[in-house]
């Protein structure tokens, strides 16, 4: 996982890289960071940020934190992506579900992530799969997700958005 975190300028959350270290899924929906091409890799890290920066220009999505939108929809633009560039990066795990990076991470909520539709999918990678799959894990007790900054402002259309 090393030369993919290095390859691709990301570190793997602690309990994903777990995962991917005992098995690693593959089929319709799964990264496969072993042989799957860069740019396809590319592409699926690039989703999140990418379908944010759509619904800024197509939907009119703005997030006060920002300040004040722009008027013009590249000055948005390059606004957004200076703002997304301090957000966690998301890591896709299936399809569009995505884990938050960062070594020495683990227990953070996985989201399902459509443009700016953002859902809580697992309050933890072990909830998600249990969850996704329909896996009977042992029984743990429900917590509430970790918070994340920008995407749990994103989660079932957060306060401060407007479209």
């Amino acid at each position: 996982m090393a030369g993919v975190e290095e390859g691709f300028g990301f570190e793997f959350a602690d309990d994903h890289r777990a995962m991917l270290g005992a098995v690693l899924p593959t089929g319709p929906g799964w990264p496969d960071w072993r042989s799957d091409d860069r740019d396809t890799l590319l592409g699926l890290l690039a989703q999140p940020v990418d379908g944010v920066l759509f619904d800024v220009v197509e939907n009119d999505f703005w997030h006060e934190s920002r300040g004040e939108r722009p008027s013009d929809d590249d000055a948005a633009v390059e606004r957004a992506e200076a703002h997304l560039t301090t957000a966690p990066r998301m890591i896709p795990v299936f399809f569009h579900r995505c884990l938050p990076a960062g070594r020495g991470t683990f227990g953070n909520p996985v989201f399902s992530l459509h443009q700016t539709d953002v859902v809580h999918y697992g309050f933890d990678l072990l909830d998600y799969v249990a969850n996704e799959f329909h896996v009977r894990t042992p029984d743990r007790p429900r917590r509430h997700p970790a918070p994340i900054p920008f995407w749990d402002d994103l989660v079932h259309g957060g306060p401060g958005t407007t479209r």
